[in-house]
């Protein structure tokens, strides 16, 4: 069964000082095998990761592929990609940037990246020296942000420097050139392809049914596997997705929210409005107005 880590539940899970707690966003440095999980379960995080491995190798499984990432590569893990982290170098030291998705609402480039088909393909990104410099001087830069006693512009300047940090990142996807396919498991295409499904659909379909038909599978069966693979049921990934979308346009955008239910093809209003309380446990007005 997955872990599901969120940024409740990630200062208690790996002993963050909660003096350092903020909304939406988790720095974390850790050093030697000591600070770093390796274990039987696998792990999900419900914004997006990004990992950055200072020094030592490691190897990993991102969503049921297995990765070598040495020293200078980036980890760019899109919400609820599996993560299992199977060894390490003793000396590997790893800065870990946790963003939910309310921190990246407001910014859609960020969006883009959580919805960028090639990230999820190709999570692992190897920069060039001169880019590893910058990007480290960069990380040092938000951990002495994220460190600083609280203040009324605080998380601002936060997602300012965060913004600059994806910008480094997309411009370096954008310079890639075509890859060689890689080998996928079986699960792996079942779960890559219902990734696919939802993010396309999800704001227009939301039965079992539609997502069972176009795998080729039965509904009990997709459920099933879904709850067994993941931990969710394939109405919570809908709902997951299309919470994502009414976050993003509740925070970016002017639209009422009886346009943006119309938007997301809701009955009415009010079954929005059910929703996303359900999910998120407030209200899409207060959601709005909570900065």
């Amino acid at each position: 069964m997955a872990l599901h880590l969120t940024l409740e539940n990630i200062y208690k899970l790996y002993q963050i000082d909660p003096s350092t707690k903020m909304e939406g966003i988790v720095i974390l440095r850790q050093t030697n095998s000591t600070d770093i999980e390796i274990g039987p379960n696998s792990r999900l995080f419900d914004g997006l990761l990004l990992g950055f491995l200072i020094r030592g190798t490691m190897k990993v499984q991102l969503h049921f592929l297995e990765h070598e990432i040495q020293a200078g590569d980036i980890a760019v893990l899109q919400p609820q990609l599996m993560i299992d982290t199977q060894s390490l170098s003793p000396d590997a030291e790893i800065v870990t940037i946790g963003l939910s998705l309310d921190f990246m609402a407001g910014f859609p480039m960020m969006r883009e990246l959580v919805m960028n088909d090639q990230v999820r393909w190709y999570p692992i990104i190897s920069p060039s020296e001169e880019e590893v410099k910058l990007q480290q001087e960069l990380i040092t830069l938000l951990e002495h942000f994220y460190q600083k006693k609280a203040s009324r512009k605080k998380t601002e300047m936060l997602q300012y420097l965060v913004a600059t940090m994806m910008s480094m990142i997309t411009e370096k996807y954008a310079a890639l050139s075509d890859k060689k396919s890689i080998t996928r498991s079986r699960t792996h295409e079942l779960l890559d392809d219902f990734y696919v499904l939802i993010s396309k659909y999800a704001q227009q379909e939301r039965s079992v049914g539609f997502y069972a038909d176009k795998l080729y599978l039965t509904p009990q069966y997709l459920s099933t596997f879904l709850k067994q693979h993941t931990g969710r049921s394939v109405l919570q990934w809908v709902d997951q997705m299309v919470v994502l979308h009414a976050k993003t346009l509740l925070r970016s955008t002017s639209l009422s929210i009886k346009q943006i239910s119309s938007e997301l093809n809701f009955g009415d209003t009010s079954q929005f409005c059910r929703s996303f309380k359900r999910v998120t446990g407030i209200s899409p007005r207060s959601y709005r107005n909570t900065k």
